[in-house]
This record gives C-alpha cells, sequence and structure tokens, in this order.
C-alpha cells in the first residue's frame, strides 16, 4: 500500500511516517487483502494537531477518519484507532458486500460550486470551482449506510439494487441517516 504523509504548515518525521505505516498496515491488513493507498494530512489548528486519514481500501470503497489532540502521534493513533471500530463493527457487511457487489456502475458529473451569497445574487448562478467525475454504484440501502459511514460522507447517491432506481442517503442534522427514494423507482 502506498502511503502518503503530508503537513500543512508542520514537520512530518521519518519516526512519524513508520508509525503510521505500521499502523496502518496492521488496521487495514486484518480486513483488506492490498489496499490500495492512504493519504494522511496532518495540520496545526490553534493549540491541537489534526489529523486526516483517507484510506482507499478497493476500487469503490474509501475510508476517512479525522481526529484532534495535543501531538501528532495521539491525533493519527485517535484517527485510526477511529478506523478500525469501523471495520471491526461492519467486518461481515464488509465481506459480503465483496461477494455480491456488482461490477457495473455509472459515471456522473460532480461539481463544487462556489458559496458566496453575493456573488451568486448578482450573477443570478452560482460560479463552479471544480468539476469531476464520480461512479454511481449499484448496491442496497444497507450497504450504502455502510458506504456513507465509513467513508465519513455526508450525502451518497446509488442505484437501489432492488428496483435500479436512484436513490439516495445522507446524514441527517439530529445524527440519523436519511434515506431518500423517489416514488417513481418503485418496481412495478
Amino acid at each position: 500500500m502506498q502511503i502518503i504523509v503530508k503537513g500543512k504548515n508542520m514537520d512530518v518525521g521519518e519516526s512519524l511516517h513508520s508509525h503510521i505505516e505500521e499502523v496502518l498496515g496492521d488496521i487495514t491488513g486484518k480486513y483488506f487483502a492490498s489496499p490500495l493507498e492512504a493519504h494522511v494530512t496532518f495540520g496545526q489548528e490553534r493549540h491541537l494537531v489534526r489529523a486526516d486519514v483517507s484510506v482507499h481500501v478497493s476500487h469503490n470503497m474509501l475510508l476517512q477518519a479525522s481526529a484532534e489532540a495535543d501531538d501528532a502521534y495521539q491525533a493519527f493513533d485517535q484517527a485510526a484507532e477511529k478506523l478500525g471500530r469501523r471495520l471491526q463493527r461492519h467486518k461481515q457487511r464488509i465481506k459480503d458486500h465483496h461477494q455480491k457487489m456488482p461490477v457495473s456502475g455509472m459515471k456522473a458529473a460532480a461539481f463544487i460550486l462556489e458559496s458566496n451569497d453575493e456573488s451568486v445574487e448578482e450573477r443570478n448562478e452560482p460560479i463552479v470551482v471544480a468539476e469531476m467525475e464520480s461512479e454511481i454504484g449499484t448496491m442496497t440501502v444497507s450497504d450504502a449506510v455502510m458506504r456513507l459511514e465509513l467513508g465519513e460522507m455526508q450525502a451518497l447517491m446509488f442505484h437501489n439494487s432492488a428496483h435500479g432506481g436512484l436513490n439516495m442517503v445522507y446524514r441527517r442534522a439530529d445524527g440519523n441517516i436519511g434515506w431518500v427514494d423517489p416514488t417513481g423507482n418503485k418496481a412495478s
């Protein structure tokens, strides 16, 4: 697994880099044969160090976690512990998911829009800040919820394997998961 470690306004030493390789290797090795890559980014926020960990464990699965602590080692260890707990909690579902995961998917355009309300009002349309392509996979609702939790995402669009229609799961403000299933998607 390729591991990329970066520090924003701070130096990341060789000792920390080897600690990260060892811990991520142990955590991902329990559940996945050969993870693709990992990105670990450290940043200083006030008096705390923030660690953002992102691990591509397969082509369609991304795990993310973050934590803040007094030093970089503690922040990384807390984020890695979150990943480990999530993987342990979903161990059986991940195994089942790989066995029944369909190969096909659909590509969709994804955009990041500027959120400056004043500039939107002047032009009557938002500014596109970034444009990328994203894959919409076919899965069950429970698999979509698992991916949402594992990736620490806010929302996930997917093709529902029960009826083939587009659905979305999202993280609600109250901490629960919401599910959008348009009425036109019901199987006949």
